[in-house]
C-alpha cells in the first residue's frame, strides 16, 4: 500500500469510519465492565461493601478513564503520529528522530520502546483468555448446571477464533462495527436504568470520594488500584490502531459513544451494589433482568471474541513492523486481502499465541485468577508510552519544557501508582506477563545485537562493489544468457553469492541485477519514491527498493514496477535469483557472550526462508553457502 492509497482509506465518511473504529479499536476497553468492578471488590483486598467504599471505587474508575484515556491518550498521545500511523514502534521512531545527538539516550529510548512492545505481547495472550472466560462465566448465572462447562466452552471458542485467522477477517470485520454498536448501547441502557433507581451514585463524579477512599484505606486502596487499572485495558489500542481509521473517527467514537456508555455502565453497577450488595458475585450480568441474561451472555461472548480479534491482529501488525525494523527474525507473512495490505496472517505467531493462551486458560481456570496477571502488562506499556511521548513533546514538537514537565509528572504519578499496585500481584499471576515480556525482550535484543555484529563482520570482510564491477567489466568472465538477480543486504559491497558464483561457475549473466531492500522509518512509501534503478553499464544494474515498516517486501512486485518504469521485461523461467545462505558460528570474538551468540545462531537458523519472505519462486532460487564467525 502506498501513502496515497493509504490516505484514500480515510476519505470515507466520518460516521462510517467511526462505526468501523468502534468495532475494532474499542473492543478491548469495551469489554472491561465484565470484570473490572467485580475484581476491585475481590475479598483478597479486604475492602468491605459500604456506600462510601462503592462511591470511592466508582470515583477512582471514573477519574482513571478521564485522566488516562480521555486526556492522556486521546488528546495528547494520539497527536504523536508517524505519517498517520500510531503504535509503540511509531512512537520509538518519532522519539529517536527527535534526539539531535544520538548516543546513550537513543539506546535507552530504543530499549524502552522494545520493552513496551514486548509487554504488548503479554497483553495479547492475556486479553483473549481473560475476556472470553469472563463472558462465558455468565452461563453459571443463566444456567448453574453449565458451570462445569465454562473452561471447555472457552477453549472451543478460542480454538475456532485462531483457526479462522488463516482465512482473513474481511467478512467478519464488516460485522464488528454494528455488533459493538449494539454492545455499547446495551452497556449504556443497563447502566442508565440502575442509575435512575439509585441516582445518589452520581456523587462519585466528585474526585473527593476517590481521594477520601484512598486516604481512609491507604494500603488496601493501593491494592485496589491494581484492579481499577483493568478499566484501562485497551487504551493503547486507541493509539496503535490510529493509522487504520484516522484520529477524528476514533475521537468521535470515544467521546460520542464509548466513553459515555462505559461510564454509565460502571455507575450503574455501583448503583446496583448500593441497593443490592450480594450482586458483587457478578455485578455486570446482574444488571440485566433474568429474561435478558442468556442473550446478554451470548452478546458478551461475541463482544469478547471481537476484542480478542483486535489484539490478535495487533500482534500480527506489531510483529510485521518489528521484522521490517530488524528487531525480529524473518517470518512467513501471508496477506489475506488483495485490497487491504494491513490484513495479514503470520502462522508462527498465530499458533504460538493459541498454545500460550490455552495453557493460561487451563492453568488459571477463572477470570478472577487471571485479573492479577492482566494489569501489569497494561501499566508497563502505559508507563513506556508516557516517557516516549514526553521526549517527542519537547524535542520534536518544541513544547515548553516546564509545561511538558508538569503535565508528564501528573501522568507519571498515575502510571507509577497503577504499575506499583500491579507489582503487588506478582505472586498471584503478575509474574506471567513479566516472564513473557522479559523473555521476548531478551530475544529481541539478542537478535538486534546479533544482526549488528553480523553487519559489522560482513562490512569488515566485504569488497567495495563499484571498483569490483569496473574491474569485472574490464576483464569479463564468460557471459551467459538470461537474468541473474543478486539479493544483497548492502548496496556498497559485493554480494557473497556473486563471489561464489564467479569462483565456482566462472560465468556472468548478460543481465545482472543487484537488488537491495531498505526499510525507512515511515509506515508506507509511495510507489513514485520506492525504486532507485542505476544502470552501471555492461548489462549490470543496481536496484534499491524502499519499504515502510508497515509493508512487506515483494520481489515480484519490484520486478513489475521496473517493467513499467524502466522498460525492462522479465521472464521468470529465464531469471535466476542468487542469495547467500549464511551460517552463523559462535566464537570467543568480541561481541556477545557465547551463550547469547548460540541463541542468536539458533534464531538465525530458524528464520523464514528468503524465498517465503520476499515472495520469490522457490524453483528459481540458487543459494550459495557462506560462514560468518561472530
Amino acid at each position: 500500500m502506498t501513502n496515497s492509497t493509504h490516505a484514500q482509506e480515510h476519505k470515507q465518511s466520518l460516521p462510517s469510519l467511526a462505526l468501523a473504529a468502534i468495532g475494532v479499536v474499542f473492543g478491548d476497553i469495551g469489554t472491561s465492565p465484565l470484570y473490572s468492578l467485580k475484581e476491585a471488590f475481590s475479598p483478597s483486598h479486604g475492602i468491605g461493601l459500604s456506600e462510601q467504599s462503592i462511591l470511592g471505587v466508582i470515583s477512582l474508575l471514573f477519574w482513571a478513564i478521564v485522566m488516562v484515556v480521555a486526556i492522556k491518550y486521546v488528546l495528547f498521545v494520539m497527536r504523536a503520529d508517524n505519517n498517520g500511523e500510531g503504535g509503540v514502534f511509531a512512537m520509538i521512531t518519532l522519539a529517536l528522530r527527535s534526539v539531535k545527538e544520538p548516543g546513550k539516550l537513543s539506546g535507552v529510548l530504543m530499549m524502552l520502546g522494545i520493552f513496551g512492545a514486548c509487554m504488548f505481547y503479554g497483553d495479547a495472550v492475556i486479553t483473549p483468555a481473560m475476556s472470553v472466560i469472563s463472558a462465558v462465566e455468565g452461563l453459571e448465572l443463566a444456567a448453574p448446571t453449565l458451570g462445569k462447562y465454562v473452561i471447555p466452552i472457552t477453549i472451543v471458542i478460542l480454538i475456532m477464533l485462531f483457526w479462522i485467522q488463516q482465512h482473513g477477517t474481511a467478512v467478519v470485520g464488516k460485522l464488528f462495527g454494528p455488533i459493538m454498536l449494539v454492545w455499547f448501547v446495551t452497556l449504556a441502557v443497563l447502566g442508565a436504568y440502575h442509575i435512575i433507581l439509585a441516582p445518589a451514585v452520581l456523587v462519585a463524579l466528585n474526585p473527593y470520594y476517590a481521594i477520601s477512599f484512598m486516604a481512609e484505606h491507604v494500603l488496601q486502596a493501593y491494592v485496589v488500584l491494581g484492579s481499577v487499572v483493568l478499566v484501562l485495558t485497551g487504551a493503547e489500542a486507541l493509539y496503535a490502531d490510529m493509522g487504520h481509521f484516522g484520529v477524528k473517527p476514533i475521537r468521535y467514537g470515544w467521546y460520542g459513544l464509548v466513553m459515555p456508555s462505559l461510564l454509565l455502565n460502571y455507575f450503574g453497577q455501583g448503583a446496583l451494589l448500593m441497593h443490592s450488595p450480594k450482586a458483587i458475585e457478578s455485578p455486570f450480568f446482574l444488571l440485566a433482568p433474568d429474561w435478558v441474561l442468556l442473550p446478554l451472555v451470548i452478546l458478551s461472548t461475541v463482544a469478547t471474541v471481537i476484542a480478542s480479534q483486535a489484539v490478535i491482529s495487533g500482534a500480527y501488525s506489531l510483529t510485521s513492523q518489528a521484522i521490517q525494523l530488524g528487531y525480529v527474525p524473518r517470518m512467513k507473512i501471508l496477506h489475506t486481502s488483495e485490497l487491504a495490505i494491513g490484513q495479514i496472517y503470520i502462522p508462527l505467531v498465530n499458533w504460538m499465541l493459541l498454545f500460550i493462551i490455552l495453557c493460561i486458560v487451563i492453568g488459571f481456570k477463572s477470570s478472577e485468577n487471571l485479573a492479577a496477571a492482566y494489569g501489569l502488562a497494561v501499566t508497563a506499556t502505559m508507563f513506556v508510552t508516557t516517557i516516549l511521548v514526553s521526549v517527542v513533546m519537547v524535542n520534536l514538537w518544541g513544547w515548553n519544557r516546564w509545561l511538558v514537565g508538569g503535565m508528564i509528572a501528573v501522568f507519571l504519578i498515575i502510571d507509577v501508582g497503577f504499575f506499583g499496585a500491579s507489582l503487588l500481584k506478582i505472586e498471584q499471576g503478575g509474574w506471567l506477563p513479566l516472564c513473557i515480556g522479559g523473555a521476548l525482550f531478551f530475544l529481541l535484543m539478542t537478535w538486534y545485537k546479533g544482526r549488528m555484529i553480523v553487519k559489522d563482520r560482513t562490512a569488515a570482510d566485504g569488497i567495495p562493489l563499484m571498483p569490483f564491477l569496473q574491474g569485472l567489466l574490464a576483464h569479463p568472465p564468460h557471459r551467459v544468457s538470461g537474468t541473474a538477480i543478486y539479493l544483497t543486504g548492502s548496496d556498497s559491497l559485493v554480494p557473497v553469492s556473486l563471489l561464489h558464483n564467479l569462483k565456482h561457475n566462472k560465468v556472468l549473466h548478460e543481465r545482472t541485477i543487484f537488488m537491495n531492500f531498505t526499510t525507512r522509518a515511515i509506515p508506507y512509501v509511495d510507489d513514485a519514491h520506492r525504486m532507485d534503478v542505476k544502470d552501471i553499464g555492461g548489462g549490470l544494474f543496481l536496484v534499491k527498493a524502499a519499504y515502510g515498516f508497515n509493508e512487506t517486501p515483494d520481489v515480484k512486485a519490484v520486478l513489475e514496477q521496473i517493467t513499467r518504469t524502466h522498460a525492462m521485461t522479465f521472464e521468470l523461467m529465464d531469471t535466476s535469483f542468487f542469495m547467500a545462505r549464511e551460517t552463523v558460528v559462535p566464537t570467543e570474538l568480541l561481541g556477545m557472550s557465547v551463550w547469547r551468540e548460540r541463541v542468536f545462531a539458533w534464531m538465525h537458523q530458524n528464520a523464514a526462508k528468503p524465498t517465503d519472505f520476499f515472495s520469490i519462486p522457490a524453483n528459481r532460487v540458487v543459494e550459495l553457502g557462506t560462514k560468518i564467525e561472530i
